[in-house]
C-alpha cells in the first residue's frame, strides 16, 4: 500500500503569500494536488508547520520532526510519518503532479526491488515527485541528518536508487508538466491557463 505525502513546508517567498492555499481554478492549489493523487493512496498525509491553516483539508497533518533541517528534514518527516511501506512524496506547488507517473514509479520500485524511484529532469533529480521505500530510506536519511548533511539526496549512496530517464518520464508525462512548481504569480496564472484546457 502507498502513502502519499504532500509537502506544504516552503516559505512561498517569491509568491508573496502561501502558494499551497492560493486559489487555483477556484480551490486551494494543495487541494488540486491531493485530488490528483488520491486515487493511488492508501493514506494521504500533509506535512506543514502551520497545521491550523490546513485543517479544512481532512488528511492527517504532520509538523516537522526535525525542525530547522530544511528540505531533507521535510523528507524525513514525510517518510517517518507514513503508515505504509511505500511513500510517494510530492510538493504542494505542482499543479500537474502526475498520478500516472507516481503509479509507474511505484510499480518499478516493487519490480526492481529499488529503495527510491526518482525522475531526473534537465533541472536534476526531482525528490518531491518520487517514491521511497520507508524501511530502507529512513535509517539512511537519519544517518545523513546525524552527519550534518543538508542535501536532499546526500543519503542516496546508501540505498538502491532507480533513476527515471527523460524517455521513461515522457511516456507517462508527455507534456512535461509534472515537475513544474509554480513560484511566482506569473507562473501561477500561466499554470491556471494551461489547466483550463486539460
Amino acid at each position: 500500500m502507498l502513502t502519499v505525502c504532500i509537502q506544504a513546508g516552503g516559505a512561498s517567498s517569491r509568491m508573496g503569500e502561501d502558494k499551497a492555499l492560493k486559489p487555483f481554478l477556484g480551490r486551494p492549489l494543495i487541494q488540486r494536488v491531493i485530488e490528483r493523487l488520491a486515487p493511488l493512496a492508501g493514506e494521504i498525509i500533509v506535512t506543514t508547520n502551520r497545521p491550523t491553516d490546513y485543517q479544512f483539508l481532512g488528511p492527517r497533518l504532520i509538523s516537522d520532526l526535525k525542525p530547522g533541517r530544511g528540505a531533507l528534514g521535510g523528507l524525513y518527516t514525510a517518510i517517518a510519518s507514513a503508515a505504509h511501506p511505500l511513500v510517494a512524496v510530492v510538493a504542494c506547488d505542482m499543479p500537474f503532479a502526475s498520478s500516472r507517473l507516481i503509479e509507474a514509479m511505484t510499480r518499478l520500485l516493487v519490480q526492481e526491488e529499488a529503495d527510491v524511484v526518482i525522475p531526473k529532469s534537465e533541472e536534476g533529480y526531482e525528490p518531491f515527485h518520487a517514491v521511497y521505500r520507508r524501511e530502507t530510506c529512513l535509517p539512511a536519511i537519519e544517518a545523513a541528518i546525524a552527519a550534518d548533511q543538508w542535501k536532499v539526496i546526500a543519503w542516496f549512496p546508501q540505498v538502491k536508487v532507480r533513476t527515471l530517464s527523460s524517455d521513461e518520464i515522457k511516456a507517462f508525462d508527455p507534456q512535461g508538466l509534472a515537475f513544474w512548481n509554480v513560484n511566482t504569480p506569473e507562473e501561477f496564472a500561466q499554470a491556471e491557463e494551461l489547466a483550463q484546457s486539460e
